[in-house]
């Protein structure tokens, strides 16, 4: 028994670049045994080949010995086991019937219509196995999408809206810092993976879960009503602020930036006291919130003329003070070493198969804690077809003769 809450589960891990390791990843930290498979004929997932890489020498920009790994490798790879497999060559057919036959799930984020030209498409994987949930992740779902149907995640964030959310009015579109709609639509597919999971375990039957990248992001865009702030006049883009909720917003302070989140009327008054103005409490352009949002700019100009001559130290002192919700805007190398998330381990160090903890390096965890059971991404990423043996060999039960003959015809 395990304390696992994956723990005994399979899944076949089709996957290559960010979406779809990324969701097997969670899978993996969760505790599922995730086989990945890699193609050995193009050197296995695409992340292999991500710059920097870390080595015995450290960091650096080329691969400097056989053992260096990619960092992108570094953060996905763990927790996997990794065979080769050339699913082009119809040989493979038969090892790939063997893997998925007792397995629980498989993910797979190709292009639509590569799966069947592979042969491997639900409605073939699901004569192998009816109970096997299927996940695919792509950027427009099964049916394929606009132009070319490729989908990056600078695509996505383009066509789902999100580039025209952030910024100043007149200002061009803002790419979002992280690679949201590569990273979106894996936590969508998990929450699918998972429920069909537990409706296999009653039914007897698996499903196709289907995800896509622009429909995730899209969602999300569409949970703020910008169709309803336009009818009514109010601005989609705001830039640092937000009248809507005024007082909210990017502050300026003497030595760096403040988010202030106040739009309830106590948050609001306490903010009012804070900047050492308590006789606007009352004053009829602050006092409620309809009030303070038709007079945003003003309260905003007499928050922002308070912060931007003082430190953010001090200025948290007085909003906290008060209650309010108020915090410094940190860069990204000083979020990642919270002592909190550190010890929550929702961040890790990176580790190095072979060299160990990697000085000066994090990566995500898995960030979600159980009162009952054990999670983590706690082994380092493995080589590529580091585990065929192990898999072929004694999970599948493949004689030493065959995994060579394979490996001799490259098909492993």
């Amino acid at each position: 028994m395990s304390d696992q809450p994956l723990a005994g589960r399979t899944v076949i891990d089709l996957t290559t670049a960010l979406a779809g390791p990324y969701a097997t990843l969670l899978l993996a930290g969760l505790g599922a045994t995730v086989i990945k498979v890699e193609n050995p004929a193009t050197g296995g997932d695409s992340s292999r080949n991500n710059a920097p890489y870390v080595g015995g020498d450290g960091l650096s920009m080329a691969r400097q010995a056989p053992d260096d790994m990619s960092v992108s490798m570094l953060a996905r790879g763990r927790n996997k086991l990794s065979v080769t497999l050339n699913l082009k060559d119809p040989r493979a057919h038969r090892v790939f019937a063997d893997l998925v036959r007792d397995a629980d799930i498989l993910v797979e984020n190709y292009s639509p219509g590569v799966t069947g030209r592979l042969g491997i498409d639900y409605d073939a994987v699901r004569t192998l196995n009816p109970r096997l949930v299927y996940t695919s992740i792509s950027g427009f779902g099964s049916q394929g999408g606009p132009g070319s149907g490729k989908a990056m995640d600078s695509i996505i964030q383009a066509l789902s809206g999100v580039m025209l959310t952030a910024g100043e009015p007149d200002e061009g579109p803002v790419r979002f810092g992280l690679p949201v709609g590569d990273m979106l639509a894996p936590l969508f597919a998990v929450i699918g993976t998972l429920s069909a999971l537990m409706q296999a375990d009653q039914t007897g039957e698996g499903q196709h879960v289907d995800v896509s990248m622009l429909g995730a992001l899209t969602s999300l865009v569409a949970c703020e009503p910008f169709d309803a702030f336009a009818q009514v006049g109010m601005p989609q883009r705001t830039g640092a602020m937000v009248p809507r909720l005024a007082p909210f917003g990017i502050l300026p302070t003497a030595d760096g930036h403040l988010a202030l989140s106040a739009p309830t009327d106590a948050f609001a008054h306490g903010v009012l006291r804070a900047i050492g103005r308590p006789d606007l409490v009352d004053d009829g352009r602050f006092h409620s919130r309809d009030q303070r949002v038709r007079h945003a700019d003003e309260i905003h100009a007499l928050i922002r003329e308070w912060t931007r001559v003082r430190p953010t130290a001090e200025i948290l002192d007085a909003f906290t003070a008060e209650g309010v919700p108020a915090a410094e805007v940190r860069d990204p190398r000083e979020a990642v070493r919270d002592p909190l998330v550190r010890a929550r381990e929702e961040v890790v160090p990176v580790t190095h198969p072979k060299h160990g903890v990697v000085p000066g390096l994090t990566t995500t965890g898995v960030p979600i804690r159980f009162s009952a059971a054990h999670v983590a991404l706690d082994q380092p990423a493995p080589g590529l077809g580091e585990h065929n043996d192990a898999v072929y060999r004694e999970r599948l039960g493949y004689s030493a003769d065959d995994v060579a003959r394979l490996a001799a015809e490259s098909v492993i």
